[in-house]
């Protein structure tokens, strides 16, 4: 009896290995593919940095007083961030249908391995405009961030989360005809947790507090809405 389990034990630890191993290809063929357009194009990238730099420098001049204030300061941060990103994210779902490509995309992988791959793609987007952003910010507005190493992991992980919930909006307005006025309007009640402790651990980060709870609730976060977001992408995607 264990001669014969044996293999069948072994032919199904072979199948979830390449199973795994198919998705991880997958997900990578598709983030280089969006990495290779956006360097060659770079619509994405250059909505959202012209965005985040001319918001930074607007907020900079008009509240360069409340820059002491590590509320105000964290709350003018992540509008900056927020709103940088609705100007260009959702391109990442848009440019498939503008360039007539969604259709070989969903026959060559599967979709989990296109979300993940969005969203990674969407997260370096992110974290290359928070790199840019953040120090200028934090310049221009005179703020005295008293603990970088906790700041930096909310930017991350709030990032992350953004990411994670704008994959799946870009993904439901990519064939609506006012994309960019929708893709905010579904972003704005489903990424409010995410904001509501990026806000508030980064309150804590660059005035001194601890920011662990709100690092706790933006991974909880990141993790809930990963899971769900892998349950219902295939119907949003194929559909």
């Amino acid at each position: 009896m264990n001669t014969i389990q044996r293999p069948i034990a072994d032919r199904h630890y072979i199948v979830q290995k390449v199973g795994l191993a198919f998705y991880a290809r997958s997900a990578w063929g598709v983030l280089r593919k969006d990495l290779t357009c956006e360097l060659r194009a770079r619509h994405a990238l250059s909505a959202v940095l012209l965005f985040a730099v001319t918001s930074t420098v607007a907020v900079s001049i008009t509240a360069n007083a409340w820059g002491g204030d590590a509320a105000v300061s964290s709350a003018l941060l992540w509008l900056v961030i927020y709103f940088s990103a609705m100007s260009g994210l959702s391109r990442a779902f848009v440019h498939e249908e503008e360039s007539c490509t969604s259709a070989t995309l969903k026959l060559v992988a599967r979709p989990n391995a296109v979300y993940l791959g969005k969203t990674i793609f969407i997260w370096l987007l992110l974290t290359a405009m928070e790199t840019v952003t953040v120090p200028l910010f934090v310049l221009l507005m005179g703020c005295k961030v008293a603990n970088w190493g906790a700041l930096v992991g909310i930017l991350l992980l709030g990032g992350l989360g953004l990411s994670l919930g704008a994959a799946m909006a870009a993904a439901m307005v990519a064939r609506a005809t006012v994309k960019g006025t929708l893709f905010a309007v579904i972003c704005f009640p489903l990424l409010m947790p995410a904001l509501v402790s990026a806000v508030h651990g980064s309150s804590m980060a660059i005035g001194g507090g601890s920011a662990a709870s709100d690092l706790r609730l933006l991974a909880y976060y990141c993790a809930t809405v990963f899971i769900a977001s892998l349950i219902l992408f295939r119907f949003i995607w194929e559909d």
